[in-house]
């Protein structure tokens, strides 16, 4: 019984004090030649990115994620949507920034 109210306290005061875990955490994609990015959903909410800003837009799930090539991305699909140099930094050039050797 405790427990149950215990768990009933930390629920009610994530949804007051709107502190909660996202769900997604790390994801990985495998990038040869280039160094693998580690997407961070962490970092993005963080930045005040919603879910819906990507999902069902430009991502499904890792599943579903069809590789998209740096070329497209460059025109504005994938990461490019966002990563436009406008919105946030720019897909071309410092790809360390990215891709993790």
């Amino acid at each position: 019984m405790r427990l149950f109210i215990i768990s009933m306290l930390v629920v009610g005061l994530t949804a007051v004090t709107g502190f909660a875990i996202v769900g997604g955490g790390d994801i990985v994609f495998e990038a040869k030649g280039a160094g693998n990015v580690t997407f961070s959903h962490d970092t993005h909410v963080g930045m005040g990115k919603q879910c819906t800003d990507c999902h069902d837009s430009l991502y499904l799930t890792k599943e579903k994620h069809r590789k998209v090539s740096m070329a497209e991305m460059t025109n504005g699909k994938s990461c490019g949507a966002c990563h436009n140099g406008k919105q946030a930094f720019s897909v071309k050039g410092k790809c360390a920034s990215c891709h993790k050797k």
